[in-house]
């Protein structure tokens, strides 16, 4: 479970003696520096680190960061709002000790999450992680529905990339394949172990699907948890990775053609211990509450890519037939849909049960990504949204008048689409309030900008070690 508290000048009560005593545990145990972590608008991740012993001090006054970040492109470069970009402002960032994790796949350091806070004591607007907690905490408390979640990840393997850039896979066999899980036996095995030493619950590592590419699913936890594993799993990976002499992306598209690396979510509403999504009298089990969440999210998808598939690479991912979603289609177990029903097995599906979100990907701030899916579906809830008619196969062989009778419609097909949808949805823009709702259109019209004029290869090549 995460801090629920915003982080206050002086630090939380508690929260200095017990990063005093961390910090000498931390030194016993060998590790000189923590990580402190947030991911931006971009969805890249960025850090500050500070020694162990200065801990207890980043708890109780912050550690000072630059809010122009949160107007950063990909590339580095910063575009501007009519409040943000600009080199004026400071901004703490406070570490959430229960987070706080010793990085297995990097010796001599720690690892937490941050929330931001401006100068004068109050929670930065534009800081997605506490958009999130805020979020799930007054869900809890104005409707009490608490949530579970989690994010795949998936991402390409590489023995190195060349001067230019190339990605090289570093698998050659089969897709799903046996002869994968030898090639990379002893680099995933220290994966595992390193998963473990961290806490991260892992349900399965495998080989998937595309060049050079594995995924991993891990286990459910509260949302702003979840969000913080995702960064996490990907820092690990990347570090255990590099020990093996590899080299990973978690891009899109690591390829202009071919199935791209997906960050598909995983959620459940719960209300009193009790998962909405199994035991009620709807279609699979679903309550009528589950029924009109998914709903949410199904009509709002056109906007939300705009969040979930962020980057001009995320287009070259969202193909029909691909199993990536993009379509305004659900379906029980149907992945192909955009908004899968999971029931899960029987005997566990009171625990299991829960809706898969596809159009996702690791360009997403996962912060952002699961905040806004949610402020979507409670939207669903608080309307008694009715779910469309079952998608059943692949929603590309509907012939246009079917689809037109179900509320079928191709996602947007480029950014510039899914920008113009976020613009007029008002929920979502309520949601995130209008200085994270403008940063999220100037960083993605920034990025529009910045591949004007290229082709798919070479806007995948863009973003191929951005991510």
């Amino acid at each position: 479970m995460s801090t629920l508290a915003d982080p206050v000048p002086g630090g939380r009560p508690g929260d200095v003696d017990r990063a005093t005593a961390l910090s000498g545990e931390l030194s016993g145990r060998g590790v000189h520096g923590v990580v402190l972590s947030y991911v931006d608008t971009a969805g890249v991740g960025r850090v500050k680190t500070i020694p162990t012993a200065k801990l207890a001090s980043a708890a109780a006054w912050g550690v000072g960061m630059s809010p122009v970040f949160d107007t950063f492109l990909a590339n580095d470069s910063i575009v501007t709002t009519d409040v943000l970009g600009s080199p004026d402002g400071d901004l703490r960032l406070y570490p959430d000790l229960d987070r706080l994790v010793v990085l297995a796949g990097q010796p001599g350091w720690a690892w937490a999450p941050v929330d931001r806070v401006t100068q004068e004591g109050e929670r930065h607007p534009g800081c997605t992680r506490t958009f999130l907690r805020r979020l799930v905490a007054d869900a809890e408390q104005r409707l009490g529905i608490t949530f579970k979640a989690a994010v795949e990840i998936e991402w390409a393997v590489g023995r190195g990339p060349s001067a230019e850039g190339d990605f090289v896979p570093a698998l050659s066999g089969p897709a799903y394949g046996a002869i994968r899980q030898v090639e990379l036996s002893d680099h995933t095995a220290d994966l595992l172990a390193a998963f473990a030493a961290q806490g991260v619950d892992v349900d399965q590592l495998h080989p998937e699907y595309a060049a050079g590419q594995f995924e991993v699913s891990v286990g459910a936890l509260d949302p702003v948890a979840a969000a913080d594993r995702s960064v996490l799993v990907r820092q690990t990976i990347r570090a255990v990775a590099q020990r093996h002499g590899l080299v990973v992306s978690f891009a899109p598209a690591v390829f202009a053609e071919g199935v791209g690396n997906g960050g598909h979510l995983h959620l459940s509403a719960w209300r009193d211990g009790r998962n909405l999504h199994s035991g009620g009298d709807g279609r699979y089990g679903m309550t009528a509450e589950a029924e009109s969440f998914a709903a949410g999210i199904l009509a709002r998808l056109p906007a939300l890519t705009a969040v979930t598939a962020p980057s001009p690479a995320s287009c070259l991912r969202l193909k029909p037939s691909q199993w990536a979603g993009v379509f305004t289609a659900w379906g029980h177990e149907t992945r192909e849909a955009a908004v899968r029903v999971v029931t899960g097995t029987l005997g566990l599906r009171d625990q299991a049960a829960n809706l898969e979100v596809k159009p996702v990907d690791l360009a997403a701030n996962p912060y952002l990504a699961l905040g806004s899916v949610i402020a979507a579906g409670l939207e669903g809830v608080r309307g008694s949204s009715k779910l469309p008619q079952e998608t059943v196969g692949d929603p590309a062989r509907l012939g246009a008048d079917e689809a037109r009778s179900r509320g079928v419609r191709r996602l947007p097909t480029t950014l510039s689409e899914a920008v113009a949808e976020f613009r007029e949805d008002r929920v979502l823009r309520d949601a995130l309030g209008p200085l994270l709702a403008d940063a999220v259109i100037a960083v993605r019209e920034g990025e529009i900008a910045a591949v004007a004029g290229l082709d798919d290869e070479q806007v995948a090549a863009a973003y191929r070690w951005k991510y």
